[in-house]
């Protein structure tokens, strides 16, 4: 049961007016059977000084805002924290064997690359990867947010709002937001597969709820939420039912599976071919997640550019290193191999190089361009967000790609 209680803070000689105080308060609830309990709780005298308190369960939340310094001065120290804290976060590569791998109530095992659940916080994607043993079916769950998935190696299957989808090493997946999903594996060897979600980014906004539903049939489970489909008229409310309504049949009408069989690499002028694994370009309907791979050629190199926001590169094939930097000449070297995890972000400029003069190397690139970097792009106009050198110092840079000896394309391979 909800109830309000006042806080009355005291402050004298040794007792600072702003900062942590312990607070102990009395309250009842209709489960102690009317029994007084008290509950400590640490608040800051600067932000909660003289405001009532709603608890709700565990929950506390201010009704009244009343702060010994105005809103410039906290928010400054606050956004200037973050920043620090940020800062502090990052790793440029995740090894693979820096990945922890555990076993989990759904039957998988699991390890986090980047993302809160692994320690390393981020604000728009994380990444994870999972294995199926032979003979395991995981339990079933739905979320709010969407996920892709790369497979990278063994064979399995996954079920997506009752629809069974084989999949093999190189093949990629889309998880809409709420379609229950389960995974299996009949083979007889381990299944992997990479995950790359917008959980963190649905998160920040409020709006993170994950449901497991165990072993039981997806025909005995609710459906997506549902949502109005029609409404007359040309007023702001009808207009926004119907738009959402249209928004809402095109997501629950995309794509949901990439065979590597369908894949077709094409050259690009910065030194390497690319090919689209889930993309709106190829009828995916995401949160605005892309993913895409690029091949570098044997001791090549790709031009450099830069941007902000998050992107994952996950290592498919090859060996090599990344420079990211500051200034085009003004960076650091990252090396890289198989297994591993490349994170660009901070706005840095980067380049990615290949070191093995015989064999290629395969690259999966995922990042959030359709929704958080075209939003600041828009937001920050006219400043310019996606940059890259001059055509002549891109085409230096790539090299003849004329010359790139190009391999037979194979699917990955694992491990």
């Amino acid at each position: 049961m909800g109830m309000t209680i006042r806080l009355i803070f005291r402050t004298g000689i040794g007792m600072p007016a702003i900062g942590p105080a312990l607070i102990r308060y009395l309250f009842r609830s209709s489960n102690d059977a009317g029994q007084p309990m008290h509950r400590d709780m640490v608040v800051d005298r600067a932000t909660c000084a003289g405001s009532e308190i709603l608890t709700k369960g565990s929950l506390l939340m201010t009704n009244v805002t009343r702060t010994s310094t105005s809103h410039y001065e906290v928010q400054k120290k606050r956004r200037a924290q973050f920043i620090e804290d940020w800062r502090n976060n990052r790793q440029t590569v995740i090894r693979l064997e820096d990945v922890d791998m555990q076993p989990t109530d759904r039957g998988l095992i699991s390890g986090g690359y980047i993302g809160p659940d692994a320690d390393r916080p981020t604000r728009t994607m994380d990444a994870a990867v999972h294995e199926i043993p032979p003979g395991v079916t995981s339990s079933i769950h739905r979320h709010s947010w969407d996920a892709m998935m790369y497979c990278v190696g063994g064979s399995g299957w996954t079920e997506i709002d009752g629809v069974r989808i084989n999949w093999a090493p190189g093949d990629c997946l889309h998880l809409p937001a709420w379609a229950w999903h389960r995974h299996g594996n009949e083979g007889d060897s381990t299944s992997r597969y990479m995950s790359f979600s917008s959980e963190p980014f649905i998160e920040i906004l409020g709006f993170a709820i994950l449901e497991d539903g165990g072993n039981t049939s997806v025909a005995e489970l609710p459906g997506r939420p549902p949502f109005t489909s029609a409404m007359a008229g040309n007023d702001p409310y009808a207009r926004r039912v119907r738009r959402l309504a249209s928004e809402q049949e095109a997501r629950r009408s995309g794509r949901l599976h990439t065979s590597w069989d369908e894949l077709q690499f094409l050259q690009t002028p910065r030194g390497t071919r690319t090919t689209f694994l889930l993309d709106r370009a190829t009828g995916y309907q995401a949160s605005g997640i892309t993913m895409a791979m690029f091949e570098i050629g044997p001791g090549r190199q790709q031009s450099m550019h830069r941007h902000p926001g998050e992107a994952w590169l996950y290592v498919v094939e090859g060996k090599g290193h990344s420079f990211l930097g500051t200034e085009p000449d003004k960076g650091e070297n990252h090396p890289w191999k198989k297994g591993d995890l490349i994170i660009v972000d901070h706005f840095l400029w980067h380049q990615h190089i290949n070191d093995d003069p015989e064999n290629s190397a395969k690259v999966v690139r995922i990042h959030m361009f359709d929704t958080v970097l075209e939003t600041m792009r828009a937001l920050c106009d006219p400043l310019v967000l996606f940059e890259e050198p001059p055509d002549h110092i891109r085409n230096a840079q790539a090299g003849d790609i004329n010359t790139i000896v190009w391999p037979e394309v194979r699917r990955p391979t694992w491990p």
